[in-house]
């Protein structure tokens, strides 16, 4: 089966990795994302599915837009079987669709259609969910609208992060994808429409939805601090500078919290001797684990008490 691999970040790599493996795909091409400046230097760097397919000797093309002609005539001059689209970053225009015969065959990283759109990792973790999974689907000119092919479910661990989720689900996609190219060629999958009533949406990341409000309770704002990470982080204020924070739920059972809760207010510290908490919506604290200041490292949260000479009754989220 002649393939082109369309993908950019991490998440796309295993897949390729594995279809690399498959003596039944001949992988022709494979389509990113232009170079890009990234990190703190903002150096010029090739993305992880660039770097994958250099090393294993495929042909690599970068179009500024895919949706330009001379996008178009490279896919027709390749004439692929199928197009495999992993987390490439620019839609697909109606007119490329026909192209491969099998069509396009994203993996999409939620069980659809459920959590459509461009962070579906992060947001299924904000929402609070116990599991997840990867889909397999034939991409139309919807936003993840398309037909629905293979599907696996997996469990999301109670203290997991984006990254590590991500990482997993990667790899459970992979040979997902692998499964499904195969069905398809031998006309083994009856694809399923999807149900616009039960559809949610996962939209992009914005920096505002990593501030903090005081008011949800410990576990919301916990899930909040591993699904945006690593962005944009779970963020407040503190002595009028930004601050990046991670904790977990403290239970609330000692006589000194309860006690310190009906005199303070959502964002206020409590601060003991072998332990920060700050108070949060419904009567629950949120154990202070480690802390960021803006322009500074990351440190324990014992180091930015003692540091900062923290005391009780202090609030974040104050100017």
């Amino acid at each position: 089966m002649r393939l082109v691999f369309c993908g950019t970040p991490q998440f796309a790599v295993p897949t390729l990795g594995h279809l690399l493996g498959q003596s039944d795909f001949e992988i022709v091409a494979v389509i990113t994302q232009p170079d890009r400046p990234r990190g703190r230097g903002q150096e010029v760097s090739f993305s992880p599915v660039k770097q994958t397919a250099l090393a294993a000797g495929i042909p690599v093309h970068q179009p500024e837009k895919i949706r330009a002609p001379e996008a178009q005539d490279l896919l027709q001059r390749l004439a692929p079987d199928v197009i495999v689209i992993i987390a490439y970053g620019q839609i697909i225009p109606a007119r490329l669709l026909p192209i491969p015969q099998l069509g396009w065959i994203n993996l999409h990283a939620s069980l659809l259609p459920k959590y459509r759109g461009a962070a579906p990792i992060s947001w299924a973790i904000v929402n609070g969910e116990t599991k997840t999974g990867v889909t397999t689907m034939r991409i139309d000119a919807g936003m993840d609208t398309g037909e629905i092919l293979l599907q696996e479910e997996m469990g999301i661990g109670p203290s997991e992060t984006a990254p590590d989720l991500a990482t997993r689900m990667s790899e459970l996609g992979a040979p997902l994808m692998a499964e499904t190219l195969r069905a398809l060629a031998a006309g083994g999958i009856v694809p399923r429409q999807q149900s616009s009533e039960q559809a949610s949406v996962a939209p992009m990341l914005k920096k505002e939805d990593g501030r903090i409000d005081w008011s949800r309770p410990a576990q919301e704002i916990f899930n909040r601090i591993r699904g945006f990470a690593p962005w944009p982080g779970a963020y407040t204020t503190f002595r009028g500078q930004t601050c990046h924070i991670w904790g977990e739920p403290a239970s609330n059972d000692v006589s000194e919290q309860n006690a310190w809760q009906s005199k303070t207010g959502p964002g206020s510290l409590l601060v003991q001797r072998d332990r920060a908490m700050v108070c949060c919506g419904d009567a629950t604290y949120l154990r202070l684990l480690s802390v960021k200041l803006e322009g500074r490292k990351q440190v324990s949260a014992a180091e930015f008490a003692n540091g900062a000479h923290l005391h009780s009754g202090e609030h974040f989220g104050e100017t």
